[in-house]
């Protein structure tokens, strides 16, 4: 059965490297890559723009003039005159360096596009409009904070130039969690944009330790994905901050979609919505039963070793060459090929939790799919839990919402920035 666990977190020279112990179907040792994090320092060389003429009163400008030790993820605000609204934010450096940034959707803020540099001076100009045409003018001068000492890991589960399935969700993770009381606050900064437009909603796990965005249904095939994680700087309750930045821009493949149902033991793989093979599988015994419920490959491996020792019931234990891997739960499921059960499969199950292939149908199989494919296995002992792999799409959407720390709108929200 399949039954790996996720046991701890270190921070690479790339990225965050999640180790996973193995006590179940699975390999001796699995390592989860994240994207690279930009730390704090980057500036923008942004056009600058001519600045307004003020015929206004004057804009009280955030963070207030004079203010030190702001969080390097700050971003720049102002009171505005009933009516009014933003139509201009510039921010540089003493050196007259320009950050770029963009306004939020809502108007609510500017965003600085990268994070601030730590011990830094900043000087943000805002111009506002009111309803009678009047232009108001505020300016601030602020310091950035010194770097922290006590900052959390993070991580991204996406690339830069990637092609994932239509079920590929945004997965961000933290370590440790965050807590339930600071969650509003790092949701707001983490920013998804879709082409074509796609509302959409995060969700976080109750631990706080990964939070997953989605649409209401899968994404359209030729989507492109934009995504910022922008936790570099923040405060947090427990007196640790934000450790980096992580962005990346990859791209949503076709639909490729695999449904198994455990009443006849066979798999229907259907790509762009027809159906192009039905095959025979094996899944977990009653003692070792798979999950059901919708799963997302999250990993795949042409060769590895299942490596079982550790696992407290000796008949659980093996070590085991392994052909055409692809992982869907952390726990240890897989698609794989399984030449000793290619007697049985579609007729009996004898797996420790896996989904039993031949080989052929393996290989088959392995040159289709793509990391973020969803798999839905229905009729098993055993439903899949939630977190156990990037589980988003296993909750309806209406259940999904409810696991975000913000306001969701009805159809789900669109980009922030």
């Amino acid at each position: 059965m399949g039954r790996f666990a996720r046991t701890g977190a270190l921070l690479g020279g790339l990225g965050l490297v999640a180790s996973l112990a193995l006590s179940g179907c699975g390999e001796e040792r699995a390592v989860a890559e994240f994207v690279p994090g930009q730390t704090s320092g980057a500036t923008g060389t942004g056009t600058p723009v001519p600045p307004a003429v003020s015929s206004g009163p004057p804009l009280t400008v955030s963070p207030a003039d004079g203010s030190k030790n702001r969080p390097v993820s700050v971003e720049i605000g102002a009171k505005l005159p009933d009516g009014g609204e933003v139509s201009q934010v510039t921010l540089k450096t003493e050196d007259g360096k320009t950050i770029k940034g963009r306004l939020r959707t809502d108007g609510s803020s500017w965003v600085p596009s990268a994070p601030l540099k730590w011990s830094t001076r900043y000087t943000a100009t805002v111009a506002a409009k009111g309803p009678d045409g009047a232009v108001s003018e505020g300016t601030s001068t602020f310091t950035t904070m010194a770097k922290p000492g006590s900052m959390i890991t993070s991580g991204l589960y996406l690339f830069d130039d990637r092609t994932y399935g239509v079920a590929m969700p945004v997965v961000a993770e933290f370590h440790p969690g965050i807590p339930a009381k600071d969650r509003a606050k790092v949701q707001k900064r983490m920013f998804v944009r879709t082409d074509p437009p796609q509302p959409g909603a995060w969700h976080w796990v109750s631990n706080g330790t990964q939070a997953y965005y989605r649409a209401p249904e899968y994404w359209k095939a030729g989507t492109k994905l934009t995504v910022r994680i922008a936790l570099a700087g923040i405060p947090l309750s427990n007196g640790r901050y934000g450790n980096v930045d992580r962005s990346a821009t990859a791209k949503i493949g076709s639909a490729f979609e695999m449904k198994v149902t455990n009443s006849d033991k066979q798999m229907r793989v259907y790509e762009d919505g027809q159906l192009v093979k039905t095959l025979p599988v094996s899944l977990g015994k009653k003692k070792t039963p798979s999950s059901s419920g919708t799963l997302v490959v999250m990993e795949k491996k042409e060769a590895t070793v299942f490596d079982t020792m550790d696992d407290p019931d000796p008949e659980n234990r093996y070590v085991t060459d392994i052909e055409f891997a692809q992982r869907l739960t952390w726990g240890g499921e897989y698609i794989h090929a399984a030449p000793w059960s290619e007697h049985v499969q579609g007729r009996q199950n004898v797996s420790h939790g896996c989904v039993n292939v031949s080989m052929a149908n393996a290989r088959w199989l392995f040159q289709r799919t793509k990391i973020g494919d969803p798999i839905t296995i229905t009729g098993t002992e055993r439903k899949l839990a939630a977190g156990n792999g990037w589980t988003a799409w296993n909750l309806s959407w209406s259940e999904f919402v409810k696991g975000s720390a913000l306001p969701v709108p009805d159809g789900g929200a669109g980009p922030a920035v």
